[in-house]
Parts: structure tokens; C-alpha cells; sequence
């Protein structure tokens, strides 16, 4: 079965400072953000992967730029937050389980390597990183049994840090979507998913990259340091 995949990158970024959405940024290789996640996913999945893009700021820099891929679009871009922009990803993808991730992480392609054992048996996953626990970011905590309980940027004493690439499977896909549906217009994803593990049963793991490096593109710095990897 073709693997769905979807890139949310509908946002303005406009803490990074750039006119251009930010997964058009340019690393120190010469490939835009956007361009590493696309060879990542074809390295490990092959190209028959369908990249499904959430397009909405700047939309047709970024169709421009990629062409052969499929898009949906957020037109409510700047009103919404990323759950509302999966929602519509998620309705497009059919029945099948849904690889996703933001638009604007760097990242290491050996994770998508090892997600793909999750994958094979359909298993709802979140990548984490256990080395470091900052404020602004999504932490997570998790239950006796080593599944995803909380999931939020207001987590107290989380066990470390969401990346921002994630699965959801066939099997939970439908709820998650319900959940989506449900949450506020500025909530983040992630708020769906703590709802159909609250409501649902969702049974998330985390999946442990912390020996690979990802990082989320928000600030300048983040910039710098991604381009220490690439």
C-alpha cells in the first residue's frame, strides 16, 4: 500500500522573519527545509510515498517550488492552528494511516528509517526527544504502561520533547479526525491526540530519536543549528 504522507506548511512564520514561508528557507547544503523533507521521505519510503502539502501563506511559492506533489488548502491560515490544517490533510488521504510532520523541522533521515517498523504494523507513534525539556516546546508524559498520556506545550515534568513528525494509523485514524473536528481553531494537533487518548483509547507511542538530531525552525538560531547537521 502507498504510504500517505503530509507536510503541514501553512503558516506565516513570522518569528523567523522571512517573506518567503519559512519551508522555503535555505540551509547551508543549498536545499530549502521543505527539499530535505522531501528526499528524507523518498530515501526511506521510495517514490511511490504520496506527499500530500497544507499550503494557505504564500501558497503558490510554495506549489511553485514542488510541483509534482498534491496540495490542500488552508485558507483560514492565519485563524486556525495546525489541527485544523491536519483535519483537512487527514480528509484527503483516504482511509489509510497518515505519516505527518511540520513544515518546518530539519531532521535526520535515519528517523524516518526507524519509523518505518511502525509503520509496517500500524502503529500510532510521536517522535520524542529525551534530552532536552524546554518551555515553549510540546512535552509528553506517559502511563505505567509506556504510552503518550499528556501531550502539550503546558505539560508539567514532561519526559522530553515532541519533534513535530508523527503517525497516526488506520485504526485510529477516524477518531482522531472526530477529535480534530472538536478542538478550538488555534488549538495545535496535538490537542486532538490527547483527546482520543482521553476519549477514544488512542494508544500512542513515543518513539525515541533523541540519539538523531531534529530540529523545529522557529528562530534564527534554530536555523544555526540545523545547519551544523545538513
Amino acid at each position: 500500500m502507498t504510504l500517505q504522507t503530509v507536510i503541514l506548511a501553512a503558516g506565516m512564520g513570522s518569528r523567523l522573519g522571512r517573506a518567503l514561508p519559512k519551508p522555503l528557507t535555505e540551509l547551508s547544503d543549498g536545499r530549502t527545509i521543505m527539499r530535505q523533507q522531501h528526499d528524507n521521505i523518498r530515501a526511506a519510503f521510495g517514490s511511490d510515498a504520496r506527499i500530500t502539502t497544507v499550503v494557505g501563506y504564500r501558497a503558490e511559492t510554495i506549489i511553485e517550488a514542488f510541483p509534482t506533489v498534491n496540495y490542500v488548502h488552508n485558507e483560514r491560515y492565519d485563524e486556525t492552528n495546525t489541527s485544523k490544517s491536519l483535519l483537512r490533510a487527514l480528509a484527503a488521504t483516504g482511509k489509510s494511516g497518515v505519516l505527518w510532520m511540520n513544515g518546518d523541522v530539519v531532521f535526520d533521515p535515519m528517523i524516518l528509517g526507524r519509523a518505518a517498523a511502525y509503520i509496517e504494523r500500524d502503529q500510532s507513534f510521536v517522535t520524542v526527544n529525551t534530552s532536552k525539556v524546554s518551555d515553549e516546546e510540546v512535552k509528553y508524559t506517559v502511563t505505567a504502561e509506556g504510552f503518550i498520556d499528556e501531550l502539550s506545550k503546558t505539560v508539567k515534568g514532561g519526559l522530553g520533547e515532541a519533534v513535530g513528525i508523527n503517525y497516526i494509523s488506520s485504526a485510529n485514524k477516524k477518531a482522531f479526525m472526530r477529535q480534530l473536528q472538536r478542538v478550538e481553531d488555534q488549538d495545535y494537533f496535538e490537542r486532538g491526540l490527547e483527546l482520543a487518548i482521553a476519549e477514544d483509547g488512542l494508544l500512542l507511542e513515543p518513539m525515541d530519536v533523541s540519539d538523531l538530531y531534529a530540529v523545529e525552525i522557529d528562530f534564527a538560531e534554530d536555523l544555526e543549528r540545523a545547519n551544523l547537521f545538513v
